[in-house]
């Protein structure tokens, strides 16, 4: 197995242009004062050009991003490229290898960006990935998934204001886009506060390898490349069908019991139609929740076992 340098800070100037550079980035240590140390693609360009940063496994059981970056690198020519990639395919190393999606203090990195640089073992990891790694951005797509116990569509969050990520968006080919302002907590809402365009990308379903959606995936980085000036090629792009909605919402059970969710990801719904059940132990139907406004289903709950206030479905409002 080839042994790969470690380094504490990233400096791009560093790293030799027209190559591909694959190293560990130190962040914190365990309890032996081992690194715990994350995966990084540094791919420099011959040319001077933007950053584009990609994430993915901010959410350790989050895995479809992880070969979508992965192949996306592998298929860079950097002697072609202008500017540098940064590749980062899992982020929460620790959560990654315990098939979980918080870190080990229990607390979701997604959540607390940027972190404290004095703080608990999340909010120190936290500071020094924004850092060392964030702050040398342009733009950023972080690749995500539907969390354990639900299904997405393959869709995309951004903030439809700002131009440059409106159009990163829709180059994604998604399904779905949502306007989404980021403005709690996330690694997408940390670069935004330093006006860095960034989009937030679903790629399926959590703790699986999805090949369609992947590739569509590797496809949409593929257009961002270009979009930035970074690539010269041809954009391929696929809108048919693509939804575009103002805004989302989650809809919640008020009883417990076995839940099943009747409509389909990427399905719209009619305001008043039947969208969930909910039945006791015995299988006596207790509860019937209906779409309150017309929509599409963005994401759904696919775990049967459902306490009082568990996640029915993911409605995305239409223009």
């Amino acid at each position: 197995m080839k042994a790969y340098p470690h380094f504490s800070h990233l400096v791009l100037t560093d790293f030799e242009r027209g190559q591909v550079h694959r190293l560990w980035l130190d962040l914190i240590e365990d309890a032996f004062g081992t690194p715990m140390s994350i995966p990084v693609f540094i791919v420099r360009g011959v040319e001077a050009g933007p950053v584009l940063g990609l994430t993915a496994a901010v959410h350790g059981d989050e895995l479809n991003g992880i070969p979508v970056i992965q192949r996306f690198v592998n298929e860079l020519n950097p002697k072609k490229l202008k500017g540098t990639v940064i590749g980062i395919p899992v982020m929460n190393l620790p959560s990654f290898f315990r098939h979980q999606r918080r870190f080990i203090d229990g607390v979701d990195l997604n959540h607390i960006m940027p972190g404290v640089a004095d703080g608990s073992a999340s909010q120190v990891y936290a500071n020094r990935f924004v850092q060392r790694v964030l702050s040398q951005f342009d733009y950023l797509i972080d690749l995500h998934t539907a969390s354990h116990g639900r299904i997405n569509s393959y869709y995309v969050r951004a903030d439809l204001s700002n131009p440059i990520s409106a159009e990163l968006a829709r180059l994604q080919n998604p399904q779905i886009i949502v306007n989404n302002p980021p403005s709690d907590g996330t690694l997408r809402g940390e670069a935004s506060e330093r006006n860095i365009p960034a989009i937030t990308v679903e790629v399926g379903n959590p703790r699986t390898f999805q090949r369609g959606l992947i590739r569509t995936g590797i496809t949409g980085l593929h257009n961002a490349s270009i979009m930035l000036g970074m690539v010269d090629d041809e954009i391929e792009i696929n809108d048919d069908g693509l939804t575009m909605c103002p805004s989302s919402f989650w809809i919640y059970t008020d009883v417990g019991g076995l839940l099943r969710v009747i409509p389909e990801i990427n399905q719209r719904v009619s305001k008043g139609e039947l969208i969930a059940t909910v039945t006791n132990i015995f299988g006596d139907k207790i509860a019937e929740y209906h779409a309150p406004e017309d929509g599409v289903v963005i994401g759904k709950s696919v775990n049967p076992v459902n306490h009082t206030g568990g996640r029915v479905l993911h409605l995305g409002r239409l223009e």
